[in-house]
């Protein structure tokens, strides 16, 4: 036979075979890996879109904390998992900047697709003299160094936006890290820190409580879910922008029909009026997106933050 079209005859049957593996996907649970700890706002959107995945795809879909390192703890791990759909991960704005990530974004994952959009949030303890952005700025500049920030820890976008507030607002801020979102959110219900930068979905049941107090969305308009609470820009601070895009990927190498299989859902998913309404809820912008597009996503997020810590020589283990 020639070579040719033996090429030809494998590349049909890789072909069919592939289409054949989409068709029986699933035919056993699927492991979500969030890589951050239980309670947080990656989490809450991972449990969500798991648990509609489980009733689209008829097949249980299993969470899997795995937080650590900003969230390349657990992204380490899906890398090297199998590439066979049996295994997701959440992704969140800021997987690749940390210092040695253990894995590269663009060439070990496969993007299925986009999720949602929030802000940081900007959130106080009720006893926090501030009652405003530009006020917490004045109080900073007032006592330099003494007013203390709550952040999850770099490579975090929350983290980032710290240093980014620090220069724009030329302000002395002391800058206490946190594991995730969650231990943050208690510290700030105990009193222990008196600001943080946090995020909507991890703290919008406490600011609904009255137990918490949003100060200001780090985005160009304001969240619908947070409809009086001012934009950065809107409390002095033109530019200072900084949010999170949540978003699903597998291993690199996973074969595209699954991938596909898996974007139609998400996207039907996350386009449905229950979805919708959940995710605003929970304080997100609803985002859809095809895998291409998550994938330029990531690249235009990731490399506008890495030229914010070249900029600033920003450095962290």
């Amino acid at each position: 036979m020639p070579r040719r079209l033996f090429t030809i005859l494998l590349a049909l049957l890789c072909t069919g075979a592939l289409a054949r593996a989409a068709e029986d996907y699933p035919n056993r649970p699927i492991t979500l890996i969030v890589p951050y700890p239980a309670g947080g706002g990656v989490d809450t959107m991972g449990r969500l879109i798991g648990q509609a995945l489980s009733a689209a795809l008829g097949e249980q879909v299993v969470i899997e904390n795995r937080g650590g390192a900003g969230g390349m703890l657990g992204t380490r791990t899906a890398v090297k998992a199998a590439p066979d759909g049996y295994t997701l991960v959440m992704t969140l704005t800021g997987l690749s900047l940390g210092p040695n990530p253990g894995y590269d974004f663009r060439t070990d994952l496969a993007p299925i697709g986009l999720i949602a959009f929030t802000p940081v949030l900007v959130v106080a303890h009720p006893s926090l003299p501030a009652k405003s952005l530009a006020e917490v700025i004045a109080l900073a500049k007032k006592d330099p160094g003494k007013l203390a920030i709550g952040t999850p820890p770099p490579p975090t976008i929350n983290y980032f936006a710290v240093e980014l507030f620090k220069m724009m607002a030329g302000a002395d801020v002391s800058t206490i890290t946190y594991r995730g979102t969650a231990p943050l959110t208690n510290d700030l219900l105990g009193g222990h820190v008196l600001l943080g930068f946090s995020t909507i979905p991890a703290t919008i049941g406490n600011i609904e409580a009255g137990t918490l107090r949003p100060l200001a969305v780090t985005a160009a308009t304001r969240a619908a879910v947070l409809p009086d609470v001012p934009t950065s820009a809107e409390s002095g601070l033109p530019g200072f922008e900084a949010g999170f895009y949540y978003g699903m990927s597998a291993p690199a190498g996973t074969p595209r029909p699954i991938i596909d299989k898996l974007n139609a859902e998400l996207r039907r998913i996350v386009e449905s009026e229950e979805m919708r309404k959940r995710l605003v809820q929970e304080g997100t912008d609803p985002t859809t997106s095809t895998p291409e597009e998550y994938a330029a996503n990531l690249e235009r997020e990731e490399a506008k933050w890495a030229a914010l810590i070249r900029k600033l020589g920003l450095k962290f283990d």
